[in-house]
């Protein structure tokens, strides 16, 4: 786990969450243990699919596919799980470091009650589950609109701001991750490669790729080039008139025509043309 998390403030946190939206909110960590929740007990359906050993992991197969979809986007991801419940998940970041996921779920989110009972039901029909019991299990669910789950969606993204802002969750100092996050970000503009950088922090090349994945999303490579494209735009909005050339060059590429290809496919055109449109609009601004 890269991250320390204040668990009893959490729950005060969550606790306050439950009252305003009345829906189940968890915090997993990175590598989506669960840590806290409110309320504690899931709700009966859930309770009912998770009966045998196929439901368990047919929920934790569903988690880790959500958890890395949110993780892909960057932003809080709504879904319908396998069982056919809506839930919501909100990555957390520290530093750009991913440390978790903030997540709600349990809702039954449908037009009517026939409607919903019907698609769970369906979504179930896989595992071994009571059929009469788990439509009784949806009976007693609140029924809930779409714009009810944005609403709540909109919070949740606010209580995930809100607790990195008040330190509910830091990052360990030292830790792997962290270590490599902190080098690459001193060290973009040089060139080095993945063998380099297993040889830095003693790793392999298995354990560096599932590093990159779970900090950026994404390898190595396109990290660099990430940092690069961004250090590459404020030195161009940067009117001391730098020359595009003395740019390419500090943004770590020796080859000028190689750094206007790069740029014009990650940003969607020339460093000039860039310059030049920003320049405009700040004009007007």
């Amino acid at each position: 786990m890269l991250s320390v998390f204040n668990v009893d403030k959490l729950y005060e946190l969550l606790k306050d969450f439950y009252r305003i939206a009345q829906i189940r909110i968890t915090v997993f960590d990175s590598d989506l243990h669960e840590l806290v929740s409110y309320p504690k007990d899931i709700a009966p359906v859930c309770q009912l699919v998770r009966s045998s050993s196929a439901g368990i992991d047919a929920c934790a197969n569903c988690d880790r596919s959500a958890c890395a979809e949110a993780a892909k986007q960057g932003e809080t991801y709504i879904y319908r799980c396998h069982a056919g419940l809506t839930e919501a998940i909100a990555p957390l970041y520290v530093n750009e470091v991913l440390i978790g996921y903030l997540f709600f779920g349990h809702v039954f989110s449908y037009d009517s009650y026939e409607e919903g009972v019907s698609a769970i039901l369906d979504a179930c029909q896989g595992l071994p589950v009571d059929t009469a019991a788990l439509e009784s299990a949806c009976q007693n669910l609140p029924l809930i609109s779409y714009d009810y789950v944005r609403s709540a969606t909109q919070i949740l993204r606010s209580v995930a701001s809100y607790l990195i802002l008040e330190r509910m969750a830091t990052l360990q100092e030292g830790k792997l991750a962290v270590q490599l996050d902190a080098y690459l970000s001193r060290n973009f503009t040089k060139e080095f490669t993945a063998q380099d950088l297993c040889a830095e922090f003693g790793i392999g090349k298995t354990q560096l790729y599932r590093l990159a994945k779970e900090l950026y999303g994404h390898g190595i490579a396109q990290h660099i080039r990430n940092l690069r494209m961004e250090q590459a735009k404020s030195m161009l909005l940067d009117r001391n008139g730098m020359s595009i050339s003395e740019i390419a060059s500090k943004c770590g590429y020796t080859d000028y025509n190689y750094f206007i290809s790069v740029f014009s496919r990650e940003v969607g055109c020339s460093p000039g043309i860039f310059r030049k449109t920003r320049h405009i609009q700040a004009k007007h601004n």
